[in-house]
């Protein structure tokens, strides 16, 4: 075990010859740390592992790939497609684009109505009611899936494939109420528009 000075000129003293600095000397201002040495004298230096921070963000996005990877795979193999392996004619600025649009947002309105029980009144669970409350994940996404939308907007939809099925069945658990559950399907909805299309940026 030596003593070794980390400020140059590097001195090395030893157990057995040890020097006292006289009191005018500027030795009490260097930095002094025990290392090891190897048998021929020559000092190992001393590694410190420290995680960088771009570690961290890189395994997220990582994790965030493989989620959007699994979820598109998933969508696109459960999803309605197109009956033709031709080319989407439902193209931006057609008509066929269009009235896919307005069939997915008025679906999800009627829907609305259906669950807050304004059509067809009933005071019992039936049928018009439950076809309400699933109506964002049986018209509204399919039509809106039908076009030749942007990317984003196409991962968004995805995601709704997805997560509304689960809030459909998890809600009942808690609260048995069509209005509640289509409410939370339509604040999905807006939501995922919102962080996948970016709705609440600020642009410069």
């Amino acid at each position: 075990m030596r003593f070794c000075s980390i400020s140059p000129p590097v001195c090395v003293l030893s157990f057995s010859s040890i020097a006292l600095a006289p009191p005018s000397s500027n030795l009490s201002h260097r930095l002094l740390r025990i290392c090891a040495t190897a048998d021929d004298g020559v000092e190992a230096p001393e590694e410190v592992q420290t995680q960088s921070p771009s570690s961290s963000s890189s395994s997220s996005s990582a994790l965030g790939k493989d989620l959007k990877k699994v979820v598109n795979k998933t969508a696109a193999t459960f999803a309605p497609r197109a009956s033709t392996a031709s080319k989407n004619p439902a193209l931006p600025g057609t008509t066929l684009y269009k009235v896919f649009e307005v069939q997915g947002y008025a679906s999800m309105f009627l829907g609305g109505v259906l669950s807050f029980n304004l059509l067809f009144p009933s005071t019992q669970p039936d049928l018009w009611r439950l076809m309400g409350m699933w109506s964002i994940w049986m018209f509204t996404i399919p039509s809106l899936r039908a076009r030749d939308c942007p990317p984003k907007e196409k991962e968004a939809l995805n995601y709704l494939f997805l997560i509304i099925p689960l809030l459909n069945v998890a809600i009942p658990f808690f609260w048995k109420s069509f209005p509640l559950v289509w409410s939370a399907d339509t604040l999905a909805f807006f939501a995922m528009y919102a962080w996948k299309l970016g709705w609440l940026e600020r642009t410069e």
